[in-house]
């Protein structure tokens, strides 16, 4: 059976200045499902990501036209439309980027922040939930017991995790991943697969990947981005 769509695109263009970088997309992302976006370098991958969040609202002289509509959890609401919450649209889509960004804060409070952002005082739905997330994201039995350290001085491949588990954390109905293995070791590249394996029953994933091998491995769904155009690979 087939997944149900929960992302709707619809002649969808991104340009920066006078320079076009997507073009007429039409897309149907599947629900609970990992979709890849592959393509040669350049082609607007990563700003295409950045669309499905308006995370690119803060680019000078960049600009959307066209139609992006999420199911969020209530139906199908137009991210682009002038009601639209960023806060709340950000914490159903969540993202990872390619390099791991740990705050410069203990393991715990790097999870423990967006809950903060958002208003949680309770420390002990804060503690559950932190404690969940790095559940999800594999890395509980790794750091149950140094939860108070700097989260800095954990490895490449627990850091991407801990970002994950960041992301995780506000329960996102779509997880968007900017190449989040390129810069790591082969050992930690398959326990991040395994992770987004397992996520897919629990989330959307979106996963920007040049590494064939890795789509094939993982991707339900296998999308090139090329000459601005998305299509099936």
């Amino acid at each position: 059976m087939a997944n149900e769509t929960i992302i709707k695109i619809r002649d969808l263009r991104f340009f920066y200045k006078t320079l076009p970088v997507l073009e007429g997309i039409h897309a149907d992302i599947a629900a609970n499902a990992v979709t890849s976006i592959s393509g040669p370098s350049g082609q607007g991958k990563s700003s295409f990501l950045m669309v499905l969040n308006r995370l690119w609202e803060s680019v000078e002289g960049a600009g959307v036209k066209g139609q992006v509509s999420i199911d969020l959890g209530k139906g199908f609401e137009d991210i682009y439309a002038d009601d639209m919450s960023l806060s709340r649209l950000r914490r159903k889509v969540g993202m990872v980027f390619q390099v791991p960004n740990p705050l410069p804060m203990s393991i715990f409070k790097n999870i423990a922040f967006p809950l903060k952002l958002i208003g949680e005082k309770n420390p002990g739905v804060i503690s559950q939930k932190v404690r969940t997330a790095l559940e999800q994201a594999f890395l509980w039995d790794e750091v149950k017991d140094r939860l108070s350290e700097d989260a800095e001085k954990l490895s490449g491949g627990q850091q991407q995790r801990l970002c994950i588990a960041r992301s995780l954390v506000l329960q996102p109905r779509v997880l968007l991943l900017d190449e989040p293995t390129s810069s790591l070791d082969e050992t930690s590249v398959r326990v991040i697969e395994d992770l987004l394996l397992e996520l897919k029953s629990r989330c959307t994933i979106i996963l920007v990947s040049h590494y064939m091998d890795q789509v094939k491995r993982i991707a339900d769904h296998r999308l090139v981005l090329s000459h601005r155009k998305l299509k099936k690979l």
